[in-house]
């Protein structure tokens, strides 16, 4: 337990989290930038501010993710805020944001499914102020959270509540990109880690991991015109069923691609004509 009167330096080294986590939590609970922890070493605590930080810490101890505590993660350079109604943008997912980008042609058009804190949208919105950028999910709240986030970062997207294509009516892209829900049903990692926090609609589809995938692959080739990409992100596992759906869909140029730890993470493939 830290105590009223301790110094930020005193406070650095009692915390019982990695060097990592009690700067970020010193940082937050006392509204004070990275720098100041050492420009301003022998502040001392008040009591107020020590108990915010032992609360903090004990949630933090407890399981609870960094991200959910301080309410925000930076995905592709960008801050994102984050509640328990989105899933924590991942640094694999970034991977996708960068095979749409190099995919997407000036003035194109990007469908963002499953949007949750809006991270893909956003990322390529505001890298590429040129794309007209949809993005849906079907829960009110994300949609809530993504839009903050768009506003925050000054990305212009078009947000739809849609459970998939269904709110979609006609609409046309050159780009569709998703990470759905993948984690098979009953999978140990759902009650372990951060996973316990996030919301269980986000991360599996009640089924063999696939169901969502399938649907996606199935009904994307309404919404794109010839030669536009469908990418998906997935399970480390699952790279070969998910080529083998767009396959069967009549993808062409069907491949996967590697994650930072060198595994097969999005896969995707182009409509015909």
């Amino acid at each position: 337990m830290i105590q009223a009167g301790v110094t930020l330096a005193q406070a650095r080294l009692a915390l019982p989290l990695d060097a990592l986590e009690n700067r970020i939590l010193l940082c937050h609970a006392l509204h004070l930038p990275r720098v100041a922890l050492i420009t301003q070493s022998e502040r001392v605590l008040s009591t107020d501010e020590a108990t915010l930080l032992n609360g903090l810490v004990a949630r933090r101890l407890a399981g609870e993710p960094i991200a959910y505590i301080v309410g925000e993660r930076e995905f592709f350079g960008l801050p994102f805020k984050v509640t328990p109604a989105v899933l924590i943008p991942r640094p694999d997912t970034e991977l996708l944001v960068e095979l749409a980008l190099e995919r997407l042609a000036p003035q194109a058009r990007l469908l963002d499914m499953g949007t949750g804190s809006g991270a893909i949208a956003v990322a390529a919105a505001h890298t590429r102020p040129d794309l007209t950028v949809t993005a849906l999910d079907v829960s009110d709240d994300a949609l809530a959270i993504a839009r903050m986030n768009a506003a925050a970062n000054g990305a212009r997207v078009h947000f739809v509540r849609s459970d998939w294509f269904a709110g979609l009516g006609d609409a046309r892209f050159d780009l569709i990109a998703s990470n759905p829900p993948y984690i098979v049903a009953g999978d140990v990692h759902l009650s372990e880690g951060d996973l316990r926090f996030e919301p269980v609609d986000a991360l599996t589809d009640h089924a063999d991991g696939l169901s969502d995938l399938r649907q996606i692959v199935d009904g994307a080739g309404t919404h794109l015109d010839a030669g536009g990409w469908l990418l998906l992100e997935h399970g480390y596992d699952q790279a070969g069923a998910v080529r083998a759906l767009l396959t069967a869909r009549g993808y062409g140029d069907v491949q996967s691609w590697c994650d930072l730890a060198g595994i097969e993470r999005v896969s995707g493939g182009r409509r015909g004509a």
